[in-house]
């Protein structure tokens, strides 16, 4: 068999390019080095990456440890209120916290497509490094390859989190019980909107900005002041709605909310009714459903608006015994209508 010359690339071109990233960063060689130590360290350095070493070593915790890994695909790379390695560091964190335990470290693993500019891979990795520190967590260890034009959409991120479980743990929606109250701690919808008003080039006069944030403190904030949680979940994919299903299911017990209660901003629901798409729906990143004790949703309400992630916190519906319907919306005009579940992704690529 015969292979043209022309055919044949190699991955390291004569006069290596600075400007952006080439296949010859991800073969392990000398580039790759120099973008490891000129590109990464610098952004995430800390004493468990300094020695580059296969794998991190960590100290003992007290108690058990929580495990959550997640891959992020976001398109675009930056969009209003956040970009991917924020946005990697939250979800993951937020993951953790929800699921009682305190994040305490995240590995970062990214694909990279060629001809990424290196500018670009330097903004990704300062929003990793400031969201790490106000997430309070540390890059222990990762990962980096390169794969060739085409073959990726610029830049993927997984993420591994490890955190210390934290007493008391709360039990899941398996504990819910009828006249458990829910809360939401913010505005919905907004970083689905804002990806996708991103994404379209949408021209409003006022458009959303995503929700991204960390959620450790608010977490923190109602086990310091004993707040009886019985369920709690970060409402990403499938947004609210999809939340309240999977409790629903969880429980056999029916969840109604109130349509006038949700919290929705004024750009999410102007850009919801032009679009037809219910913000219940949408995904959110730095928002959480919590469901209590009825009688426990004023002191819980206080210790979330104390946040500043969770100012907006807001009751929005309690726990009933099983109906027809798994979950319904009280409308504007007091009609109870069931809320569907979602059947997909209304907008894709949101995470």
């Amino acid at each position: 068999m015969s292979v043209h010359p022309n055919s044949l690339t190699c991955p390291v071109p004569a006069s290596p390019r600075d400007d952006c990233v080439t296949l010859a960063h991800g073969e392990g060689g000398r580039l790759t080095h120099r973008l490891i130590s000129e590109r990464i360290l610098p952004a995430l350095a800390n004493e468990y990456l300094a020695d580059l070493g296969d794998a991190a070593s960590l100290p003992r915790c007290k108690g058990p440890l929580a495990m959550s890994t997640d891959s992020f695909v976001v398109s675009p790379l930056f969009f209003p209120g956040g970009d991917i390695g924020s946005l990697a560091v939250h979800g993951t964190v937020n993951d953790l916290a929800v699921s009682g335990a305190r994040p305490l470290w995240i590995s970062l693993g990214m694909i990279i497509e060629e001809g990424l500019p290196i500018t670009t891979l330097g903004k990704v990795l300062s929003s990793v490094a400031e969201a790490a520190r106000r997430s309070g967590v540390r890059v222990v260890t990762g990962d980096t390859k390169v794969v060739p034009r085409g073959a990726a959409d610029k830049l993927f991120i997984n993420t591994t989190g490890i955190g210390e479980m934290i007493s008391p743990i709360p039990p899941g929606p398996s504990a819910l019980e009828p006249s458990d109250e829910i809360i939401v701690t913010g505005s919905i919808g907004r970083h689905g909107m804002a990806v996708m008003a991103s994404r379209e080039g949408l021209e409003f006069e006022s458009l959303p900005t995503s929700d991204s944030a960390p959620l450790i403190n608010a977490v923190e904030k109602l086990r310091e002041d004993r707040i009886p949680v019985r369920a709690m979940r970060d409402a990403t994919r499938g947004g609210l709605a999809a939340v309240l299903h999977e409790w629903a299911e969880t429980s056999q017990l029916t969840l109604a909310i109130d349509e006038e209660r949700l919290p929705v901003t004024p750009e999410v629901r102007g850009l919801s009714e032009v679009l037809g798409i219910d913000a219940i729906h949408v995904a959110n990143e730095g928002t959480l459903v919590l469901a209590v004790p009825q009688g426990a949703k004023g002191d819980a309400l206080r210790a979330l608006q104390s946040v500043a992630e969770t100012a907006n916190a807001k009751h929005i519906g309690e726990v009933c015994p099983r109906s027809l319907a798994a979950v319904v919306v009280r409308r504007a005009l007091g009609r109870q209508m069931p809320l569907d579940e979602p059947l997909g992704a209304p907008l894709p690529r949101i995470c």
